[in-house]
């Protein structure tokens, strides 16, 4: 059965902001109190959305979350009304109020695992949504991010949802962000590759000295297990200390692969050449041929990757068979990383077109092209049973787009977030998208 790729993007939310909130991102940190602008946020995510459909890709759209997460304040301590509650936040704990404020969840590939069908033992795709317990801001995410996938793909007969693993340190799991996976096509059985930062429970492997490695070999075992994934579907591996401790904080920062190819630096993994070695002889098993296009560190140092955000690209099939890099602007900026670039793209090699997206407003934030995309692959009757409010076409676009315009700040600073009116502005703002993208009532303003 014909089988697709499509990417699902993160709608960015009213009250994105730079709260510098996520230790180990550098953009996040170095970009910290700088005033954010929502409005072209949005906007700029929506036009990669809109050149990717444009471009015959399948597309489509992950709604955001309600912010201030005004319970997540009231969980802490904090009472009255929903006003009262951000007023006294604003007082005596403004480092809460941005956690409960940051629109993150913009980088959907953060979300969940997903395994296609053609991996699981149960013949339908798995979805476990991501804990991101490592973060507080994070940590919050999960139970809105499992409605909202389940109103995306709500048919028992072809989508399976799991609830986030224990939100403990041992299961620290960060979602598709150390997750790919490698296949002949979409529709046929692949290998499933997770990369992790450090075990909760094995001395023998070494961790970051200054930066916490987020991702643990536990949870993506138990993700596996869960997914229903045979032993010769799955590869593990270590993801570098040494380059964890200069701000990759998530492998999607240091790699990315699709279908046969691996695009990677040299300084990603441990133990590289016996990674390398599983993942070619557990895809020749299932029919594929395995290529890794590795970037050397003398023509790309991990500064250079870090602040570029190269990794961080998606990495998409053309029709031909050749493969097409989706950077952002950052890319084209720093000479060594464009010089390297035109050099791969001429060498006739797997990866043949590199396309640029003004992603600026993300980027600060710490994310790029790959972070704002879950990637799920479907054959013709799974995606006949996705939620069809959530597919982009032309006249999505243009709603959503006239959807910001009517709802979101074009400037947002730290003193903003105290401002109850915030609140008010993005739950009218949700309360019609969830209308627009035919979800139904998964945001918790409209449960009580």
């Amino acid at each position: 059965m014909t089988a697709h790729e499509m990417n699902f993007d993160g709608l960015v939310g009213p009250t994105h902001n730079y709260g510098g909130l996520s230790y180990g991102n550098v953009a996040s940190q170095s970009n910290s109190q700088v005033a954010s602008n929502p409005k072209e946020a949005a906007k700029q995510g929506l036009a990669k959305m809109k050149a990717l459909m444009d471009m015959g890709f399948k597309q489509g759209v992950l709604a955001p979350q309600e912010r201030p997460a005004v319970a997540s304040l009231r969980a802490l301590g904090f009472s009255g009304s929903d006003a009262e509650v951000i007023a006294r936040a604003a007082r005596e704990a403004m480092p809460l109020l941005a956690a409960v404020s940051s629109a993150s969840c913009m980088w959907t590939a953060n979300a969940a695992t997903v395994s296609p069908s053609a991996d699981t033992a149960d013949g339908r795709v798995h979805f476990t949504a991501a804990n991101l317990n490592c973060k507080f801001h994070r940590s919050i995410e999960h139970p809105v991010t499992s409605r909202i996938l389940g109103a995306m793909f709500r048919d028992e007969k072809h989508f399976v949802h799991h609830p986030a693993l224990p939100a403990v340190a041992q299961f620290g799991d960060e979602g598709a962000a150390n997750h790919t996976r490698f296949c002949k096509g979409y529709g046929e059985a692949g290998v499933e590759f997770f990369v992790f930062g450090r075990s909760a429970f094995d001395s023998r492997f070494p961790q970051p000295m200054r930066y916490p490695a987020r991702q643990t070999l536990e949870a993506c075992q138990a993700v596996a297990r869960l997914h229903g994934l045979g032993e010769e579907g799955v590869v593990y591996a270590q993801q570098n200390p040494a380059v964890i401790d200069q701000g990759v904080f998530h492998n999607d920062v240091i790699s990315v692969g699709n279908g046969e190819v691996l695009f990677y630096h040299q300084d990603a993994f441990l133990d590289t050449d016996r990674v390398l070695a599983e993942l070619d002889a557990k895809l020749a098993r299932r029919g594929g041929r395995f290529q890794a296009v590795r970037v050397p560190a003398d023509q790309v140092a991990v500064e250079d990757a870090v602040r570029s955000y190269l990794f961080n690209s998606q990495l998409l099939s053309r029709a031909d068979g050749s493969m097409l890099l989706i950077v952002p602007e950052e890319c084209r900026q720093n000479e060594r990383v464009w010089r390297y670039l035109s050099r791969l793209t001429a060498e006739g090699g797997p990866i043949r077109e590199v396309k640029v997206f003004d992603l600026k407003q993300s980027m600060q934030n710490g994310g790029g092209p790959a972070c704002l995309r879950l990637r799920v692959a479907l054959n013709e009757a799974e995606l006949a049973a996705v939620n069809p409010g959530v597919v982009m076409t032309p006249a999505l676009y243009d709603t959503l787009v006239a959807w910001v315009d009517k709802h979101y700040r074009d400037r947002l600073s730290e003193a903003d977030l105290a401002d109850p009116q915030l609140l008010v502005e993005c739950r009218t703002a949700l309360d019609e998208l969830s209308r627009i993208l035919k979800l139904g009532s998964v945001y918790p303003f409209q449960m009580s």
